[in-house]
């Protein structure tokens, strides 16, 4: 509805005389006489419409890191967990991207902040607990299912704690093991068990992947410092002996797959453990 006001108007020809032959009173008393008013109809701003649309190129890339975690969990359950194991991974490489494609293309919104949150709960807490479960940790009962539980409120905490603290933190680096760098533990140590490249007995099997499960929910919880790589920006140059660096990357990788990113993971997930060490024996701190 329309909303009014009165606008005061002074009748000019009732003050004929100048303001100096009057005392202040007065003046004041006849400027009072003198107004009359009128109603003037206000029209208030209205408000600025805001846009209902969203970046394509970068929720793109969250939606396909969800499906591979989809894809993940409806792999366990059909017992194709090798599968499921690749699927994570590819979770991971498409989770890293559309973040870096969103600054380079300046399309970061709290949209897609909030969608890849929840992807990320999907894909590396819910699916690497889910497939977990399903390859080895029912064989232990109530303490299989307690890992997964573990692992997966983990992350959930991981991720709540990393939306509330995105502009407090250090942008070097993570505060708690990330959930991807977690469910790539999880789903490399799957990956390369089930293919029986690992010297363990079966029976021990279970108890391993308890193991992992526990250490990486509570890890994620954790106040260890790890490397984020955001300081690295693909846009600008490099030595040269960080091409070299990646090309021996593909190689190993590509020479013996489960075991080559199981072993980074392995190294990555207890480096936040060795900065913590380093920075309370020196008592300086890493950067």
């Amino acid at each position: 509805m329309p909303t009014f006001r009165r606008r005061g108007r002074i009748d000019r020809s009732r003050l004929n005389h100048s303001r100096s032959d009057r005392s202040s009173s007065d003046w004041a008393d006849e400027v009072a006489d003198g107004l009359d008013y009128e109603v003037e109809e206000l029209h208030p701003p209205k408000p600025r419409v805001r846009s209902k649309g969203i970046y394509l190129l970068p929720n793109a890339f969250t939606t396909a890191a969800l499906f591979c975690g989809f894809f993940a969990i409806v792999n366990a359950m059909n017992h194709q967990f090798e599968v499921a194991a690749i699927a994570i991974f590819a979770s991971l490489v498409l989770d890293g991207m559309d973040g870096r494609i969103a600054r380079m293309t300046n399309t970061q919104s709290a949209f897609g902040e909030q969608y890849d949150s929840l992807a990320d709960m999907v894909s590396f807490g819910v699916a690497p607990a889910l497939v977990a479960y399903e390859w080895a940790l029912k064989d232990l009962g109530k303490w299989g299912w307690l890992a997964a539980f573990t692992y997966c409120a983990g992350a959930a905490l991981r991720l709540a704690r990393f939306n509330v603290n995105t502009g407090v933190v250090d942008k070097k680096f993570f505060q708690g093991l990330p959930s991807p760098a977690a469910g790539a533990l999880m789903a490399g140590f799957i990956w390369l068990a089930d293919d029986n490249k690992i010297p363990v007995r079966d029976t021990a099997i279970p108890w391993i992947t308890f193991f992992i499960a526990v250490y990486a929910g509570l890890t994620m919880v954790s106040n260890a410092r790890f490397y984020s790589g955001k300081a690295l920006d693909v846009r600008y140059r490099v030595p040269f002996g960080v091409m070299v660096l990646m090309i021996l990357t593909f190689v190993l990788i590509s020479s013996n797959p489960p075991l080559t990113l199981f072993g980074v993971f392995v190294v990555y997930s207890i480096s936040g453990y060795v900065i913590w060490a380093w920075e309370r024996l020196s008592g300086k701190r890493f950067s």
